[in-house]
């Protein structure tokens, strides 16, 4: 599963083409193409290293 930042940034990417494009319907493919990343990204673990004297969190 990827990670929340990598979900983010996919989001952020596909923002910036919906605003790029001047198609409508593009652009709303575009967007709920990043709204479907976003909630994803909320749900996905955090990737980020932890240092060695962390606890893992209990699931």
């Amino acid at each position: 599963m990827a990670g929340k930042k990598y979900l983010t940034e996919q989001a952020a990417t596909f923002l910036k083409f919906a605003m790029a494009t001047t198609d409508p319907d593009v652009a709303a493919g575009f967007l709920e193409k990043a709204a479907d990343l976003s909630a994803r990204s909320k749900e996905a673990p955090d990737a980020s290293p932890r240092a060695p004297d962390v606890e893992q969190p209990e699931s």
